[in-house]
């Protein structure tokens, strides 16, 4: 069946989800390289993405936020893939480390590379590491966040909060090691 524009249903749908979805794409890439750290593993979390984007483009609101949307989609794809890997995975407290620093906010170490500060930003819990990337690097804003996560924009503002906090007293003590170490050569 065609309508009047000549076009079969089932192709309009997919001219309207390359138009929304596409543009959207590098971006989309760049945060599952993030997180799976292997390209091959990047690009099976963004195919699988892209996967349930199409499976669920009926669901999406045009004039909104795609890259939101799409954050949301890889987020639970990545972490129902996770979930299956390792169903007992413990994690830290955060609220229990957070608790144990001192109220003292040493000033960020000078010299560090972008390799130590990605290492360092990798040692920080994911939830914490999500938000300072999507704020800090994508240039989201707290709401964007909020919808590409799920959680109230207070729960973005406190991860926020937290994880600058978790990856400054990561940059200190890596500073500090750096430092004891050239004094013992």
């Amino acid at each position: 069946m065609r309508s009047d524009s000549g076009q079969h249903p089932d192709e309009r749908v997919w001219a309207a989800f390359e138009a929304e979805v596409l543009p959207h794409l590098d971006r989309l890439f760049r945060f599952a390289m993030w997180f799976e750290g292997k390209r091959d593993d990047a690009e099976d979390l963004v195919q699988e993405t892209l996967l349930q984007a199409l499976e669920s483009f009926h669901r999406f609101k045009p004039g909104t936020n795609c890259s939101a949307w799409l954050v949301s989609i890889l987020r639970h794809v990545r972490s129902n893939r996770q979930r299956t890997l390792s169903r007992a995975s413990l994690v830290n407290d955060v609220d229990d480390r957070i608790a144990g620093t001192v109220p003292f906010v040493p000033p960020m170490p000078q010299g560090l590379t972008d390799e130590e500060v990605l290492a360092a930003l990798k040692r920080i819990p994911q939830q914490h590491q999500e938000v300072i990337l999507l704020c800090d690097v994508e240039e989201l804003t707290y709401k964007e966040i909020a919808t590409a996560l799920a959680v109230p924009i207070g729960t973005v503002m406190s991860r926020l909060h937290r994880g600058r906090e978790l990856l400054r007293d990561e940059l200190v003590g890596y500073s500090h090691g750096a430092q004891w170490r050239r004094a013992e050569r």
